[in-house]
């Protein structure tokens, strides 16, 4: 359950500033759904504002990552972070974007390596080989 009320499309209308973020966050996904995650940061319109914009500038953006391996990395980082919104929330965009069935198990795999890995690393406090380091 959610620690904060999470605005309906009435309240949103309400409120000139949310309404027309959640408007651009329609016309720019190409879509009438709004998710929960939006509908609980517009209790802070400024903070609203401000991840929008945020996620417009490194999610959608063109840059030099193509969307799906953007969609790939934020579901990692939600992963280690435990965030089952964002896993969730990323996995179906993933999905709109092209992620098979297969693609996404061999990503889990991955996911589950490095955390291994990592782990083993971290335990045995293993120094950074200097071939690694960049200068």
């Amino acid at each position: 359950m959610a620690t904060v009320k999470l605005w309906t499309d009435e309240e949103v209308s309400a409120n000139p500033r949310v309404k027309a973020i959640f408007d651009d966050i329609r016309a720019t996904r190409k879509t009438d759904f709004v998710n929960n995650f939006w509908r609980a940061l517009a209790n802070q319109p400024e903070l609203l504002q401000r991840t929008w914009a945020s996620i417009k500038e490194v999610m959608i953006e063109p840059g030099a990552l193509d969307p799906l391996t953007k969609e790939l990395i934020y579901i990692a980082v939600s992963t280690t972070n435990s965030c089952s919104y964002c896993i969730h929330s990323h996995t179906a965009a993933a999905r709109s974007k092209g992620l098979s069935d297969q693609q996404h198990a061999e990503f889990l795999a991955v996911i589950g390596m490095a955390a291994e890995t990592n782990a083993l690393a971290n335990a045995l406090q293993i120094p950074v080989d200097p071939e690694f380091v960049v200068d």
